[in-house]
């Protein structure tokens, strides 16, 4: 079985990070979302949060488990079975930290790959901090995250 993670912050998942997943499970049997609990960002919301509506977001995607982790991502890796992991590649602008990145943790566990996937045109520009401040400005979000998401943003948002 070949197994991918795909970490990362997902504050919030975007329809954007849900191609790329899509992408990763017609090249991996499994594919686990990996919740970052510690990234050194701020996040508005909890991991707790993050976690389920990656959860909500990706039900009825097939081969995908969502989890959370501290720590290394390449050592979650290691702990899963993984040997790769997904990152996703918007413009050029990302690059530069999308590669260093890899290097760094190739340089941590060189058994760990780095495959980079691109999503769908649509979604070049498409980020998590974009939707936040949408949602901060009153905008609306349905074209840029599923509909459970949405809600728990604008609920959010209210409670804030």
């Amino acid at each position: 079985m070949t197994r991918a993670i795909y970490p990362g912050t997902f504050d919030p998942i975007t329809f954007g990070h849900i191609d790329i997943i899509k992408k990763a499970t017609r090249i991996f049997d499994e594919v686990i979302v990996a919740v970052a609990e510690t990234t050194g960002k701020h996040t508005y919301l909890d991991l707790e949060e993050r976690e389920k509506v990656c959860t909500e977001a990706l039900k009825g995607i097939e081969c995908v488990k969502v989890t959370r982790f501290s720590g290394l991502a390449v050592e979650f890796a290691r702990k899963t079975g993984a040997a790769v992991m997904i990152r996703g590649l918007r413009a050029v602008s990302d690059f530069e930290y999308e590669l260093s990145l890899a290097l760094m943790n190739r340089n941590l566990n060189s058994d760990i790959e780095t495959m980079f996937l691109l999503p769908d045109h649509k979604y070049l520009y498409l980020s998590s901090s974009m939707v936040r401040q949408v949602i901060h400005l009153g905008g609306s979000l349905s074209e840029y995250v599923p509909g459970i998401v949405e809600q728990i943003l604008i609920e959010k948002h209210r409670n804030k």
